[in-house]
């Protein structure tokens, strides 16, 4: 089976795609009853893997009563807002988009490794309000079994305001999303792992919407370069540029380095790295001491 990009990810096969929907089928009917039971329901929509087959689902159970919202600010890339607006009206849902002002809030601004703490506690007030004023039942988010095994201080934020997880409820890993996903005809089965863009500065590094905007802007060139599953990771005035590993062989060739390093230097790096490494989703992370994951919220 083919990935819609040209440079991807390791992607399901067909094969895959059946075992995995067979292995989950119980829990995924148990999921739709669960959608049903509630009647209502507001999906914090970011128009990624996870929240899109939530949606998905939401609206296949709850038809109108399924509603979409989004959440808009310098933390999001201009294209992955574009692309939930035309994924939730794909779907057939009712979309909001809402301005969120976490940059306004100085804890989420000092950038500590419980960012995304005060990120989603800034959401879910934003989706209390909705819900009640759209008379809906519930609110819905996207995590997933396999985001317990990372370091999720937004999912706290979720619990405080009693957020459902569906995916996670009904023990859906992440192979399993891809692979209902690809089943229900969601054009984002194959879509890497997004993450908002304050995650490429370092913790503790101050947010802020320039920094915010470089790399967004770096990020948006090289990926028109056609680089797909990547990261570039801002340190002052260092690019680190993290690529997936079957996106490392490009970079042997002479003028695809010379066009990467323009791209990044055109958004305001003066030097420009490559990590050795191969990029993987959660990196971010491995510079925390042991025990981190446990990290309490700042007050």
């Amino acid at each position: 089976m083919s990935s819609t990009s040209s440079v991807q990810q390791p992607v399901l096969t067909d094969a895959q795609i059946d075992a995995l929907c067979a292995q989950s089928a119980e829990r995924v009917e148990a999921l739709k009853s669960a959608l049903r039971a509630h009647g209502s329901a507001l999906v914090a929509f970011s128009g990624g893997v996870d929240s899109a087959l939530v949606l998905k689902l939401a609206v296949d159970a709850l038809g109108a009563r399924a509603v979409a919202l989004t959440a808009i600010s310098a933390s999001v890339a201009p294209d992955e807002a574009d692309e939930a607006r035309a994924l939730a009206t794909k779907i057939g849902a009712r979309h909001v988009l809402v301005d969120s002002k976490e940059l306004e809030d100085p804890r989420y601004a000092a950038n500590p490794s419980n960012r995304c703490y005060y990120c989603k506690t800034e959401l879910y007030s934003i989706t209390d309000k909705y819900r009640a004023e759209l008379g809906l039942a519930v609110v819905l988010d996207g995590f997933n079994a396999d985001d317990k095994k990372d370091h999720r201080p937004g999912h706290q934020a979720a619990r405080e305001h009693e957020v459902r997880s569906p995916l996670a409820e009904a023990q859906l890993t992440k192979a399993e999303v891809r692979a209902w996903s690809h089943r229900l005809g969601l054009p984002t089965w194959d879509k890497p792992q997004m993450a908002c863009l304050a995650s490429r500065l370092p913790y503790g590094t101050q947010v802020t919407v320039e920094r915010l905007k470089q790399v967004g802007g770096a990020e948006k060139a090289v990926r028109a370069l056609g680089f797909v599953n990547f990261r570039v990771r801002h340190h002052q005035d260092i690019a680190r540029l993290e690529l997936a590993a079957e996106e490392l062989p490009r970079m042997l060739d002479p003028q695809t380095r010379v066009a990467v390093n323009a791209a990044l230097k055109a958004h305001g790096f003066t030097f420009v790295a490559l990590d050795l490494e191969p990029f993987r989703s959660g990196r971010l992370n491995d510079a925390l001491p042991a025990g981190a994951f446990a990290l309490p919220v700042v007050s």
